[in-house]
């Protein structure tokens, strides 16, 4: 079968969405997809819920924490958003959502609203235990080498 050409392929936009709730909460990534389904459903009927294609695309949770990427058609953004700040509770617990952002593309979403910046790191060395050590820095994560492999640290962690 062909691929369509790109003029007509469908667009997406990608919502970067924080979940909270409470710390002994187990969700899944299931759970969260009939939630934001029911959820489009009752807010604007089945024919403009399955115009927005509302579809949870990666998910973490744990701890009482977690984000998750849903992929929404393009112009259907505003959907998207009304139908996740309908949502109250996920598979009977009662949760808290936060849209931190839309984009264009998984990547861009993932390295500008959650966090997983691509891997850019600086070395330096440091003094850490008595001892000179080289460090691999990533922001605010710093990985001290050490002879059996690495070590996690901050700054206060320096001489």
């Amino acid at each position: 079968m062909k691929h369509l050409p790109k003029h007509v392929r469908p667009r997406w936009r990608y919502l970067a969405v924080g979940i909270e709730t409470w710390p002994d909460a187990d969700l899944s990534r299931g759970a969260f997809q009939r939630a934001l389904w029911f959820a489009a459903q009752n807010l604007v009927g089945d024919t403009k819920s399955a115009d927005a294609d509302l579809t949870v695309f990666d998910f973490h949770f744990a701890g009482g924490a977690g984000e998750t990427i849903v992929r929404v058609r393009r112009g259907e953004v505003e959907t998207a958003r009304a139908a996740l700040a309908c949502i109250g509770t996920v598979a009977g617990a009662p949760v808290g959502l936060r849209v931190r952002g839309v984009s264009g593309t998984v990547r861009a979403c993932e390295e500008r609203y959650l966090g997983r910046r691509a891997g850019v790191s600086r070395e330096r060395t440091v003094v850490f235990d008595a001892q000179t050590r080289t460090v691999s820095d990533r922001g605010r994560a710093s990985d001290v080498h050490l002879p059996g492999g690495f070590a996690g640290a901050t700054d206060l962690d320096f001489e």
